[in-house]
């Protein structure tokens, strides 16, 4: 089993991506992946069996380094301002990596119909507008905390000035083009095969995220509300 990511794919697939797009990458972890894969397919010929579940940038509880922890919010500290990577406009695809878990697990279930080398995309949580992702948790802050954070763009410039002597930075310079076009998997292969896809409310996921990150308190009320009932 391999959770995908869009890196595989060039702007020759953009904006609507299907299981059998081309795979054009333009950065260096792209490239590896697509390596990965034609590994992985290369080996399904000869009796291995293989499940790839492709999604968009990860965020949960425990998903450790992603965009929301390095870039939207900071781990460990109360969120009185979010930084968005995105641009007004510009579509964005995440995914709630317990969604994810179960989306592999309920493909298991189903692994004698599925083709030796299967490969899956799920829509997650398309944020079209480019904003709505960070509004989610100016939503769920405010309601848990009665502070609305204020929303920033994210110091691209400055990543361009440090990314010739830093590695993560110059990384993450490379991905930018992901956030300057919409990059949206189409999921119909999956809601083919197991009828829906698992799916938690976008508040919900982000909320229980930033309680992983040490960003929000565990809500004492909710969990003794959830026991009673």
């Amino acid at each position: 089993m391999l959770p995908g990511t869009v890196y595989n794919f060039g702007p020759d697939a953009f904006p609507f991506i299907d299981e059998d797009a081309p795979q054009h990458p333009v950065t260096r972890k792209g490239a590896i992946r697509v390596e990965m894969e034609k590994r992985l397919q290369r080996a399904s010929k000869e009796g291995a069996r293989v499940l790839i579940v492709r999604a968009g940038d990860f965020f949960g509880p425990k998903a450790g380094n992603n965009w929301l922890a390095q870039g939207l919010a900071k781990p460990g500290k109360a969120v009185t301002k979010i930084t968005n990577p995105g641009a007004r406009g510009i579509g964005h695809q995440w995914a709630c990596l317990p969604d994810v878990a179960r989306t592999m697990v309920e493909l298991l279930a189903h692994h004698h119909s599925l083709d030796a080398f299967a490969r899956f995309h799920m829509s997650g949580h398309w944020d079209g507008d480019g904003t709505g992702f960070a509004d989610a948790i100016r939503r769920v802050v405010a309601r848990r905390t009665g502070r609305a954070p204020a929303v920033v763009g994210f110091p691209w410039w400055l990543l361009a000035l440090a990314a010739p002597f830093n590695v993560t930075f110059r990384e993450l310079q490379e991905m930018r083009y992901l956030w300057t076009t919409p990059v949206h998997l189409n999921n119909a292969r999956l809601v083919q095969t197991l009828g829906h896809e698992p799916h938690t409310p976008l508040d919900v996921a982000v909320e229980k995220t930033l309680i992983g990150l040490g960003c929000l308190t565990p809500d004492v009320r909710a969990s003794i509300s959830s026991h009673a009932s």
